[in-house]
């Protein structure tokens, strides 16, 4: 649901299942050729890819997300589908993490598990201007254990809602 609303797609519609090319109608103007470029190369090469960019969400605010993920071949060798995770990086993005010191106590008030995301996402930015091909893997790692607990957790916090 979270992901449907950060592009401006139904959320009803999402959990159906929605071509790729809905999706991208939510990708903001100026970074859409970028993120095509990189699909279609995963789509040709294989393999990992990170990429942040905006998107468009249903509140009407311009969104930096990090999207991370691994496109999947059948026996052939043709891509068949794609897994991975988006994660809202807007606060990041924007310098929440250049704070002051009262800026950051308010951080300390966050929930831990998306203040590690925040600061993993900040590293692996860093990591990515080093680079450093052994170390751009390991934040990757880490950014992808963070987005599926985070996935976790939202997933949670829905069903005890619907309850």
């Amino acid at each position: 649901m979270f992901v449907a609303l950060l592009f401006n797609v139904d959320p009803e519609e999402a959990e159906a299942g929605l071509p790729l090319g809905t999706f991208v109608n939510g990708i903001h103007p100026d970074d859409r050729d970028r993120v095509l470029a990189l699909v279609r190369r995963g789509g040709r090469d294989g393999g990992l890819y990170a990429i942040e960019y905006r998107v468009r969400s249903a509140d009407g605010v311009t969104r930096w997300v990090l999207g991370r993920g691994r496109f999947l071949f059948d026996h052939r060798g043709r891509p068949v589908s794609g897994s991975g995770i988006i994660v809202d990086i807007t606060d990041v993005r924007m310098g929440e993490m250049q704070a002051g010191p009262a800026e950051v106590a308010d951080l300390r008030a966050e929930p831990p598990l998306e203040r590690a995301a925040d600061f993993a996402m900040a590293a692996h930015r860093a990591i990515c201007e080093l680079q450093d091909p052994a170390l751009k893997a390991r934040a990757e790692a880490l950014l992808l254990d963070l987005g599926r607990r985070l996935a976790e957790q939202e997933r949670r916090t829905r069903r005890a809602h619907m309850n």
